[in-house]
């Protein structure tokens, strides 16, 4: 891991000490991540409620610039450039490959009201989901079925699973590769404390892919 990397790491425990006891579990989950990205997959994330807008902005940090600059490599930049369009790559940005499954309206209502309500994310971990992608299932409970299922179907079809919840033992921890157990039992705190630890996990993937880069 990159000396940038740690840094990271080490002000997330240093601005919240309660999270010490997760600092395994955080640098296996930015390895999993980058490891699906090195491999060319991607990283999938569900939840509901407010973790359904955790999911949204995981996807949002993963797919543009974070703390960083990520600019285009020369090879990408040659490509533009010979289509006339080099003037874009001073607007485009590299990302990590991420697809929040809270987005997808017509077909989560689809399978709400014709398939079953607890499916939504795992019919579409199933047809997005390759074997060495990641998908983060967060989950303040760890209880939550539709979430669970997702990381059942992960599971079968060779995916790595990322378990964000809360500090009880809970139904998803058996089918995650890592758990990362906030240390809050309420939703509202659990999800306090969720923010720092993906965000932390955002800036150390995006250092250990994009920093040096060019």
């Amino acid at each position: 891991m990159k000396p940038v990397t740690e840094s990271v790491l080490s002000e997330l425990i240093e601005r919240y000490p309660v999270l010490q006891g997760l600092r395994d579990a955080v640098e296996q989950s930015v390895g999993l991540i980058c490891g699906s990205y090195s491999a060319g997959g991607k990283t999938l994330a569900c939840g509901n409620g407010g973790s359904a807008a955790d999911s949204e902005h995981i996807v949002g940090e993963l797919m543009k610039s974070f703390v960083l600059p990520r600019p285009l490599p020369t090879e990408h930049v040659r490509l533009l450039e010979g289509i006339g369009r080099g003037d874009l790559s001073a607007s485009l940005q590299q990302g990590v490959r991420a697809i929040s499954l809270t987005s997808h309206i017509s077909l989560s209502t689809a399978t709400l009201n014709d398939v079953d309500p607890y499916m939504v994310f795992a019919q579409q971990v199933y047809v997005l989901g390759r074997p060495g992608d990641t998908l983060i299932g967060i989950s303040t409970s760890g209880n939550a079925k539709n979430v669970l299922n997702a990381a059942s179907v992960a599971r079968a079809f060779g995916l790595n699973v990322i378990g964000l919840t809360g500090a009880r033992e809970s139904k998803l921890d058996p089918w995650c590769d890592v758990v990362i157990k906030a240390p809050e039992t309420q939703t509202f705190k659990v999800q306090e404390l969720h923010l720092p630890i993906y965000h932390a996990i955002c800036a150390m993937v995006e250092s250990e892919l994009f920093l040096g880069e060019s």
